[in-house]
């Protein structure tokens, strides 16, 4: 009877040992289950080149006002809205007919003038000859000598009196200056422009190619680029990158060619311009643009992609995960954008550590994961 409760009493020790085992089994299971895979990196490390973006905006390289210089009624208009135009287009013709006859009475007045100056001239000469052998007095020779002289003088003003008039005639053929596109009409055909007094705005010329780009920096800024890059020369950076609103356009290098000697004391900046092509002349004069210039290198930048950071309200920050696989926050400072996708890091994160690439909002500070490395 002792034997077979003893039998049964191992029996029940064992199977209750069993039970536990296979609970213990279980949790730690359970445990091994529970930490999460995450896929970490370490930071990348090379040489960039630093940046610092302003805004700005376009302006045509040369922008022309075409205006009447004579009054009369328009003829005829030789252009449409917009339309390219070549330098000596003919533009506008302001009725010609009152300054043609100008001209023409120029003409007469000069020829009348040459007339006399000839007819004084022989007398002169013929009198000249007779005061050789005293046959005219002293004074009649000098009188004719004057005369001379009035007639050279009324042909001169004759001549200029002609070029006046033919410039004035020229005024009502209106032609293009430059080459470009020329904006909205001022003046219809068949309307009247009194531009005698005043000259009086018909169209504008932009010339959209080459363009230029306008921006300000910061004085101090500027002392600091000077310091801090190698690329600049006496006065001036190699290139900027003008970068359109939106993305619109792909970046375009531009060539800096002026600085402004002066610093604006309102606003403490000064001004630069640079210029680039624009033969398709798709950016327009008064479009806005961010300038981004080149200011300086870093040999071992510290960069990661954006998209393993978050943004909160104390700013920038990643997931490190340690040694023992535990992830901890860590608040970042953060530069410019790499290559469209690299953020430069500029403090927090050093070059051996590792961050959590991706699913920042599977983890939290303290939380023990399985490293997965990318």
């Amino acid at each position: 009877m002792k034997t077979s409760k003893f039998i049964l009493l191992s029996i029940t020790t064992l199977s209750m040992m069993f039970l536990l085992s296979c609970d213990n089994g279980k949790e730690k299971k359970s445990q091994v289950a529970s930490v999460p895979k995450v896929y970490v990196a370490k930071p990348y490390v090379m040489p960039i080149v630093l940046h610092k973006d302003y805004p700005g905006y376009l302006q045509a390289s040369n922008i022309i006002n075409v205006v009447g210089r004579v009054s009369g009624y328009v003829t005829k208009q030789n252009f449409s809205s917009g339309q390219y135009v070549n330098a000596g287009d003919l533009l506008y013709i302001i009725d010609p007919l009152v300054y043609e006859n100008e001209v023409n009475q120029a003409k007469a007045n000069l020829h009348s003038a040459e007339a006399s100056l000839d007819y004084y001239e022989n007398n002169y000469n013929r009198m000249l000859e007779a005061s050789k052998s005293d046959a005219i007095s002293q004074i009649d020779l000098i009188q004719a000598e004057t005369n001379v002289r009035t007639a050279q003088a009324n042909v001169e003003s004759a001549k200029a009196a002609l070029k006046t008039a033919e410039k004035t005639l020229s005024y009502c053929y209106i032609k293009a200056p430059i080459s470009g596109n020329v904006s909205t009409s001022g003046a219809s055909e068949g309307e009247y422009v009194d531009g005698s007094i005043s000259p009086v705005l018909l169209t504008t010329i932009y010339n959209n190619d080459p363009m230029f780009a306008y921006f300000n920096i910061e004085d101090n800024q500027y002392l600091t680029m000077k310091v801090a890059s190698k690329n600049w020369d006496s006065s001036l950076p190699k290139k900027v990158y003008i970068n359109m609103q939106e993305d619109m356009f792909p970046q375009i290098e531009a060539t800096p060619n002026y600085i402004s000697p002066y610093v604006n004391l309102k606003t403490g900046t000064l001004m630069l311009r640079a210029v680039f092509d624009n033969k398709d002349t798709d950016l327009k004069s008064g479009m806005y643009c961010t300038v981004s210039l080149p200011y300086g290198e870093e040999d071992a930048a510290i960069l990661i992609p954006d998209a393993s950071s978050g943004t909160d309200q104390s700013g920038r920050y990643i997931y490190v995960v340690d040694n023992d696989n535990i992830v901890s926050y860590r608040h970042i400072e953060v530069g410019e954008i790499i290559n469209d996708s690299l953020i430069h890091v500029t403090s927090g994160l050093s070059p051996d550590e590792r961050f959590v690439t991706k699913a920042l909002l599977k983890v939290r500070a303290g939380m023990k994961v399985e490293p997965i490395n990318q």
